[in-house]
């Protein structure tokens, strides 16, 4: 299932961060798409685990964890905010160059995304968001899939995605790119089983 798009038009940035109403958007290439109404139950606790897993490790360390909604601002060369075409909210995003920071969120690649899949994003976040994240440099690419209890682990590897490590939610798994972040998968062993 595709998410519904704002209109045909091509937009920025710049556009994007006037916009008032109380739909959230993601641009791809200047393409506003609907980000899926309210999440699930599930998803919201899944969420908050691992952010505070990844919160907790950070704690002594420069980098930086973020939850949705924080804009990503992915630009493709060196054009002025207002111009970027490509604004992306991870469900969770880490950054590990303060230089990326301002008041507005992250200008560039965040080192590490993790999207917990719902029905209504899977592809979306399977297809365009891989094939973004991928060019913009993010380093690791976590898919998070409550219903089957199984992460797909994408990295980054000659600037390309190969195909992803696909394991069970079950035990520790460590974070490549950051080191210091494993996830205990078996604290979500309640919340799979509600």
């Amino acid at each position: 299932m595709s998410l519904p798009r704002r209109d045909d038009a091509h937009h920025t940035y710049g556009e994007y961060y006037q916009w008032t109403d109380d739909t959230r958007y993601e641009l791809i290439d200047g393409v506003a798409y609907a980000m899926a109404p309210a999440p699930t139950r599930i998803h919201q606790e899944v969420l908050l685990e691992l952010a505070r897993q990844v919160a907790n490790a950070l704690l002594d360390h420069s980098c930086k964890a973020f939850i949705v909604p924080f804009d990503v601002r992915l630009p493709k060369a060196d054009e002025a905010d207002e111009m970027v075409d490509t604004v992306m909210q991870p469900d969770l995003s880490v950054v590990c160059d303060p230089g990326k920071l301002d008041e507005r969120g992250c200008r560039g690649a965040p080192d590490w995304i993790v999207e917990v899949l719902s029905p209504a994003t899977a592809g979306h976040d399977h297809i365009r968001k891989r094939a973004v994240y991928e060019r913009a440099g993010v380093r690791e690419y976590w898919l998070v899939h409550p219903v089957d209890r199984i992460v797909a682990v994408y990295r980054l590897r000659d600037g390309h995605y190969g195909a992803p490590e696909v394991r069970e939610l079950e035990g520790q798994q460590a974070v490549d790119v950051l080191p210091q972040v494993e996830i205990d998968w078996n604290r979500f062993t309640d919340l799979f089983e509600s």
